[in-house]
């Protein structure tokens, strides 16, 4: 897969956007291997701009290593200072569920009730809540209503 080539603007704006970042895959002794690449991959799905640092003296193999992983991972080459490469790819879109405009399951909640006297300790229940219910204020749970429209304008209009 080709490289995705960048202007000098926009790898200036995702050098500064690096900047901040700690190294997410590390390269040793053994140079790039498959399990290398493979976690680089992940880390460009997973954050889409990373570091990497390699372990090694040769300045001309680290920029092999960078130009093979943006070749092999269809990534950008933002920057190679020292033994740090700096490579971005976009995040690919995430597959949509098939519950999109399902209402919410069940929860558990933690409702937690102080003594009247505020000597003894609190009492912790942990309640099983269905999607149409709520918890009130004072700890009770309640079947959610449908909310009356506020206006009578709007309730007309529709």
């Amino acid at each position: 897969m080709p490289q995705i080539n960048l202007t000098p603007a926009q790898r200036k704006e995702k050098r500064a956007d690096a900047h901040h970042l700690d190294p997410v895959v590390m390269i040793g002794g053994e140079g790039l291997t498959p399990a290398v690449v493979k976690e680089t991959d992940a880390a460009l799905n997973a954050h889409g701009l990373i570091k990497v640092r390699v372990f090694s003296d040769d300045r001309d193999g680290r920029e092999a290593m960078l130009a093979q992983l943006c070749d092999e991972l269809n990534a950008a080459p933002i920057q190679h200072i020292g033994k740090l490469l700096v490579l971005w790819r976009p995040i690919p879109e995430k597959a949509r569920s098939e519950r999109e405009g399902a209402m919410p399951g069940p929860r558990v909640v933690k409702i937690v009730k102080f003594s009247k006297s505020g000597n003894a300790r609190p009492t912790v229940a942990k309640v099983k809540v269905m999607g149409n219910e709520r918890v009130t204020q004072g700890g009770e749970i309640k079947r959610a209503k449908k909310r009356k429209p506020t206006s009578v304008k709007k309730s007309v209009a529709d």
